[in-house]
Order: C-alpha cells, then sequence, then structure tokens
C-alpha cells in the first residue's frame, strides 16, 4: 500500500468513531501494536527529541525500504507514534521524506491533542523525515 492509500484507510477507520473518547481508545489500541523497538535500541540516541514522554524510534532498512520500531513511556504517545509507523514504515526513503500526512488534520488529531502532545506529534513526523534523508542521502 501507498502512504496516501494507508492515510485514507486510517481516515476511514476514524471516522467510524462518534467522539473523542473513543478516538483515544483506538490510539491507546494502535499502540498496544507497535512495533517494538529492541531493548538494545532504547538508548539515548534513538529518543525523539521534543516529545514530553520518552519516546524511542529506532530505523532500519531492508531492501531498499525504511523500517521503523518504536516505543514510549507514555500510552497515548505510544499509540502516536504508532500511528506514524503505521503510515510510514515499509516505504522507500524518498517517499517517507516527500510523504504529505494530511491524515493528522483530517482525523482531528491536531485539535484534539494537547500543545505538548501536538508538539510531540510533529517533533516525531519530523525525526522520522529526518532519518529517511539520512538514510537517502547515504543509500
Amino acid at each position: 500500500m501507498t502512504i496516501s492509500e494507508i492515510q485514507n484507510e486510517l481516515i476511514d477507520d476514524f471516522s467510524f468513531f462518534a467522539d473523542w473518547m473513543e478516538k483515544y481508545e483506538y490510539i491507546i489500541q494502535l499502540g498496544k501494536e507497535v512495533p517494538l523497538i529492541s531493548e538494545e535500541h532504547k538508548k539515548d540516541d534513538f529518543i525523539i527529541k521534543g516529545c514530553q514522554s520518552k519516546v524511542w524510534l529506532f530505523p532500519e532498512v531492508k531492501d531498499g525500504k525504511v523500517y521503523f520500531t518504536a516505543d514510549s513511556d507514555a500510552i497515548i504517545t505510544k499509540g502516536l507514534v504508532s500511528l506514524m509507523v503505521k503510515v510510514l514504515s515499509g516505504h522507500t526513503a524518498k517517499e517517507i521524506v516527500d510523504a504529505d500526512l494530511y491524515f493528522i488534520d483530517q482525523i482531528g488529531l491536531k485539535e484534539h491533542l494537547s500543545p505538548t502532545r501536538a508538539n510531540g506529534l510533529l517533533s516525531m513526523v519530523k525525526q522520522m523525515k529526518l532519518y529517511a534523508l539520512a538514510l537517502q542521502a547515504r543509500g
């Protein structure tokens, strides 16, 4: 699936929920499904700066595509990083760098997250694109 197709699927998934409590429950559920980062990568080098809670994100390239694993010490934040992993993992570095992440606005995340969580989400996006850019330059 393309990044756009995954985003459209998420937009559809979120449209089934009537209110934001249900959407938060779904985000928490997604957090339980994120590909977990191995303990060896759970160190300061892989912490995303700009997040209030601790968020670890590890990129690796397999067969020309970037795959992310992640974890967080906060349940909602873990769900948010899992959304980003779901959308961006398994694509080429160029696709990740060029991705327009419109789903964030369309599912209403920006207006329903606290300012610190919204900043954290932007930091996640920025870090994932920076990793992809670095991997693209290397490869």
